[in-house]
């Protein structure tokens, strides 16, 4: 199929970028990578009346170490990502995840900021983003607002981004000391859509884990964090015993989707499996890296 009838527009900066979506809110989309929207447009599953390319706006490209932060430009591929020495040591969990985003032909052009717009249930990105509590900058002509990734997803491909706005840098906090980070999912192939997927950050003190987010994702409308999971594994030392009482915990909080992933009840059992895989993962190469000081 062809994509239908649309204004095409490539603006050389971030002002006359933000003056288009501003003359037309709820009409025009912007395209960066363009690996999500191109698609949906070929199958008329969206229709635009204006796209706004990005591309040329030299602003939005780049990695930068803001101190505590990380910044990532809305034009940064998610390949350039993946490739950064900056990221892997700065932020490790953003390093275990990026393997699982897509095929590398997908990574060559899509982008970070690009995969958080589009707020997929079962992207990667945004799971991590949430786990890190990273701040999402939006843009607007006039105006700009910072967006905790724990209150911009809302639901099936539901952000708190108005129409006017697009986002024009993620910043990612950098691990502190003694903090550890899992990641992992079941999709049927290598780089296909997660069925159910989860996103872990951890302080390890002696045996046990204290400033705790577990992101469950891929089974609801958004990634969401598990409190019940939390509650468990703060309150005692982490034993096999609370390991699974945490998982058990996180399936309370789950309301997955039945949908071509698989049943919900499904993914419950998938996704309680994953989450004691992942702390005993954490665990270990903690005790590990506390051994070899």
């Amino acid at each position: 199929m062809k994509a239908p009838i649309f204004t095409y527009r490539r603006p050389d900066d971030l002002d006359g970028a933000l003056a288009l979506l501003a003359d037309h809110a709820g009409e025009a989309q912007v395209l960066a990578g363009g690996q999500s929207l191109m698609p949906t447009l070929n199958m008329r599953l969206s229709s635009p009346g204006m796209l706004v390319d990005i591309n040329r706006i030299a602003s939005l490209r780049g990695i930068a170490d803001r101190g505590e932060a990380i910044r990532v430009g809305a034009l940064v591929r998610h390949a350039e990502v993946a490739e950064s020495s900056l990221m892997a040591a700065r932020i490790p969990l953003i390093a275990l995840a990026m393997p699982h985003v897509a095929h590398m032909a997908v990574r060559n052009r899509g982008t970070t900021c690009g995969s958080l717009a589009l707020a997929d249930p079962s992207a990667e990105m945004p799971a991590v983003a949430v786990a890190l509590d990273a701040r999402i900058v939006l843009n607007k002509r006039g105006a700009t607002r910072t967006v905790s990734a724990r209150a911009f997803f809302q639901g099936l491909y539901q952000t708190a981004r108005d129409d006017d706005e697009m986002i024009t840098e993620i910043l990612f906090p950098v691990a502190r000391k003694n903090q550890i980070f899992g990641f992992a999912e079941l999709s049927r192939r290598h780089g296909d859509f997660a069925t159910v997927g989860v996103a872990v950050r951890a302080r390890h003190i002696v045996g046990a884990l204290d400033d705790l987010s577990v992101v469950f994702f891929g089974s609801e409308p958004a990634p969401l964090l598990s409190p019940g999971a939390r509650d468990i594994i703060l309150a005692a030392d982490c034993t096999d015993t609370t390991l699974a009482d945490a998982a058990r915990a996180m399936t309370a909080d789950m309301e997955p989707m039945d949908n071509q992933q698989g049943r919900g009840e499904t993914k419950r059992k998938q996704a309680a499996v994953l989450l004691q895989r992942t702390l005993r993962d954490m665990l270990g190469r903690a005790r590990i890296r506390s051994s070899d000081v």
